[in-house]
């Protein structure tokens, strides 16, 4: 069966990138401020998770129906159960996705200890099965697979990236370390230089890419067709844009630190913003000033006194001591190291 065209990218010329899923985090609204300081070449959404009585989550579903972003977005599923597997995307092909992603490298224990997400690298067999049918019943559009190197050890890694040859995926995104490993260590791209060799689709590199010249080095290294980044895109959603500049051979343009105030505040404003206790409010803006601050002060005081802050008014009063009251500092373009 031939590989399904993907989706254009944002510039043909180059390689792709792409903003990895991340639960809690990659939803309607974080798009939607990323798109605004430039877009990935894809999306793709938080898990829709998938067993006998699940529904698609019409939160999730929002990142697709709602989304006036201009690019792509994948849908991504995690599950077990195969007959459940294909009902969910067969539902989901009905809707405007550029394709179905297969979450195979989730590390959270509650995740894989029912033999989903990344605890399907420990069952390659159980892999042939679920590819089989999904590829059966998604045929008109891509059907992508985000996975690690193996669950422990690499013992099961050449031995899946034969079967995502058997059943043509369209497109795969590698996570450079093991399940176990969740996002410690250092990540081995030469692994994954060694799945750009023996697959037949396109890899996205995935794994600390923390900045656009670290997206530089990991293309050279593992002769991928892009990079996919994660967690530095919430402390910098500007990566991707930066990411092109430096393929471009351009200059990297400064973010002015009065400009990540913007950002934060881009976070904070939602309309159910309202509705929501002012705990459960500062408790998700500080799950992203966690990344945002270490790209702002090496000392790491802006982290501590972030974290202690209790209301909001305490919390912005730290947010413009640090990003507001030099107009002259800028983001770092790589996250400070020791912090």
């Amino acid at each position: 069966m031939p590989l399904v065209s993907l989706p254009q990218s944002v510039h043909p010329n180059l390689p792709l990138t792409a903003l990895a899923p991340m639960q809690d985090v990659t939803n309607l609204k974080f798009m939607k401020v990323i798109a605004h300081y430039g877009s990935p070449d894809y999306f793709f959404t938080e898990y829709f998770r998938v067993n006998e009585t699940s529904r698609l989550n019409p939160n999730i579903l929002a990142a697709i129906t709602e989304n006036n972003t201009g690019r792509p977005v994948f849908a991504q599923m995690m599950g077990e159960s195969i007959p459940d597997l294909v009902r969910t995307a067969k539902q989901l092909c009905a809707y405007n996705i550029a394709g179905i992603d297969l979450n195979m490298g989730c590390p959270a224990p509650r995740i894989y200890r029912k033999q989903a997400g990344g605890g399907l690298l420990k069952e390659p067999a159980k892999v042939d099965r679920i590819l089989a049918e999904l590829r059966q019943a998604v045929h008109d559009r891509p059907l992508t697979v985000k996975m690690r190197l193996g669950f422990e050890n690499g013992d099961t890694f050449f031995q899946i990236l034969d079967i995502i040859n058997r059943y043509s995926i369209d497109l795969l995104s590698l996570h450079g370390r093991t399940v176990l490993d969740r996002y410690h260590g250092s990540v081995n791209y030469n692994l994954i230089a060694e799945a750009v060799k023996r697959v037949n689709c396109p890899v996205l590199a995935n794994g600390n890419i923390y900045s656009a010249a670290q997206a530089l080095s990991v293309l050279s290294q593992t002769g991928a067709a892009g990079v996919m980044v994660g967690r530095w895109a919430i402390g910098n959603p500007w990566i991707f844009h930066q990411i092109r500049q430096a393929l471009l051979c351009e200059t990297i343009t400064p973010v002015p630190l009065t400009e990540v105030r913007h950002y934060i505040d881009r976070l904070y404003q939602t309309p159910e913003a309202p509705n929501i206790p002012e705990r459960a409010r500062l408790g998700y803006l500080k799950l992203f000033l966690n990344y945002i601050a270490l790209n702002v002060d090496s000392q790491g005081h802006f982290l501590r006194l972030m974290r202690q802050a209790q209301t909001e008014v305490e919390l912005f009063k730290v947010c413009d001591r640090f990003l507001v009251a030099d107009t002259t500092q800028t983001l770092a373009l790589a996250p400070y190291s020791g912090i």
